[in-house]
């Protein structure tokens, strides 16, 4: 399995996508600069721009990972909708499925928070408005990391200094909320795979057994 992490700093702290290739057992590649946003992922003209859109295209993958910069799903909206579903038709045109790597709100009373002018909760469900919109839009699967932070920030540490990356424990849960979205779509895929093999020999077993005359065999 091959998966290719497309974001900037929230998602390469800490090793993030080390950690998730040890997670899945997948190889993890990411294109990633910080303050990077998806935008510069179609941007040919741009050095990642122009490695993404080659890496989409002559390369096999099975899962693609989209992050947006960190508030931009909020002060920039509407782009933002734009960008996941442009790339989100150019990954499943591709033949991978993409995942939205839903981020977080910056800490309760930090700076980041002050200088953007918002409480927690409203830049939490702002951010989760934002990224399940997109989701229903392009029809995306979603690694809701946000609502992990929100369930669990005033329990356990999971941002760095700044109050606006994770430290090592919020990248893990990162990359564990991710790899759970994977391996549930992997389930299902087998699953589905199972039923399906089994619902055509169902079939073809009908088609080979209704003409025999069982009444001649017992005989």
């Amino acid at each position: 399995m091959r998966i290719l992490m497309l974001g900037n700093s929230f998602t390469f702290a800490n090793h993030m996508p080390d950690i998730l290739a040890r997670l899945t057992g997948a190889e993890v590649v990411h294109h990633t600069r910080g303050g990077a946003r998806l935008a510069e992922q179609l941007n040919e003209k741009t050095r990642m721009g122009k490695l993404t859109q080659s890496a989409l295209w002559n390369e096999k993958w099975d899962y693609v990972v989209l992050q947006e910069m960190s508030n931009g799903p909020i002060t920039s909206k509407k782009k933002f909708l734009q960008n996941v579903e442009l790339l989100c038709k150019q990954i499943s045109d591709c033949g991978a499925v993409p995942i939205l790597y839903a981020t977080w709100a910056y800490e309760r009373d930090s700076k980041q928070l002050e200088a953007l002018g918002m409480e927690y909760d409203e830049m939490y469900q702002k951010m989760y408005a934002s990224y399940h919109e997109a989701a229903e839009l392009t029809g995306a699967l979603i690694a809701d990391v946000g609502q992990r932070f929100y369930e669990i920030a005033d329990q356990k540490r999971i941002y760095a200094s700044d109050g606006c990356h994770p430290n090592e424990m919020g990248s893990i849960i990162a990359a564990e909320t991710i790899a759970a979205v994977i391996r549930e779509d992997q389930e299902k895929k087998n699953t589905d795979n199972t039923l399906a093999y089994y619902n055509q020999n169902v079939l073809n077993f009908i088609c080979t057994t209704q003409s025999v005359d069982l009444y001649t065999v017992n005989s």
